[in-house]
């Protein structure tokens, strides 16, 4: 099956660059914000060396948004990523 883009990103895929744009297609920052979490955790899976970086939120903010085409807010994900961050004790 043909795509109209090229995959952004090896490592994370083809399937989370569809999952990305779905959800940057949700009107409301509440209803995307846990699909933004599954988002971040299959970033954070496909790219284990940015987990203690200390740009890992503006890294996975970057590549989430591409992978979006755009449609996801940068600081929405980073936010995200910060949450997680701090639900795990990381950077306390």
């Amino acid at each position: 099956m043909p795509y109209d883009r090229r995959i952004l990103d090896r490592q994370v895929g083809r399937n989370a660059q569809l999952y990305a744009e779905a959800v940057g297609a949700l009107p409301s920052p509440a209803e995307r914000y846990p699909y933004v979490r599954i988002l971040v955790s299959l970033i954070e899976t496909a790219h284990p060396e940015w987990g203690q970086a200390p740009q890992k939120a503006s890294q996975i903010s970057e590549l989430a948004a591409a992978l979006s085409d755009g449609t996801l807010d940068r600081s929405e994900i980073a936010d995200a990523v910060r949450v997680r961050d701090e639900e795990r004790g990381y950077g306390q």
